[in-house]
């Protein structure tokens, strides 16, 4: 991969985490899509892992710091950041497997791979802070139950943004250079 093609891959996850920044749906978001796109065009190169991990803390720390500053929903947060983290670096090292070849339907399954890693991942660290849920087996399983609502915006983000990702790189970056060379 040139530096040209590192600056644009880049460019879009950055663009997707600024979108965080925009009224949505909660977990509406990009994470997944970021993670997978980062992977299937990085590889295994640390270089796209830290891209994604720092555009997604920078949003987090804009998001965290001037837009949710006054919101009980920081300490939440706060608590299972490590967990929304770890998730992120699942769902890439999954990607640098799945996505070796780039397909519409890797690039689907992946989407549903990621909202269902984030899912997991995230909700057991809500449960884990044990600031909401007892910490019992039945906390647990209370703790999932109450997340199901918002786990269809979590896939519906992940197939949106993946697809946008992943259009807005196959068909305008590649297709201009195609263009380009032509």
């Amino acid at each position: 991969m040139n530096n040209k093609n590192i600056l644009v891959v880049a460019a879009i996850v950055a663009v997707a985490a600024i979108t965080r920044l925009l009224p949505h749906p909660m977990n509406f978001a990009p994470l997944g899509a970021m993670a997978l796109f980062g992977s299937a065009y990085f590889g295994k190169k640390g270089l796209g892992l830290l891209v994604t991990m720092l555009t997604w803390l920078l949003s987090d720390f804009i998001l965290n710091n001037f837009v949710y500053s006054f919101s009980s929903d920081i300490i939440v947060f706060t608590q299972g950041a490590p967990f929304i983290y770890g998730s992120i670096v699942l769902i890439y090292l999954m990607g640098t497997q799945m996505m070796k070849k780039i397909t519409a339907a890797r690039m689907l399954s992946g989407s549903l791979l990621a909202s269902i890693i984030f899912f997991t991942i995230s909700n057991f660290g809500v449960w884990f802070s044990g600031t909401m849920y007892p910490m019992t087996v039945a906390g647990l399983a209370t703790c999932y139950a109450a997340a199901i609502p918002f786990f269809t915006n979590t896939i519906a983000g992940d197939l949106f943004y993946a697809g946008a990702l992943f259009l807005l790189y196959e068909r305008v970056f590649k297709a201009q250079l195609q263009a380009r060379k032509a």
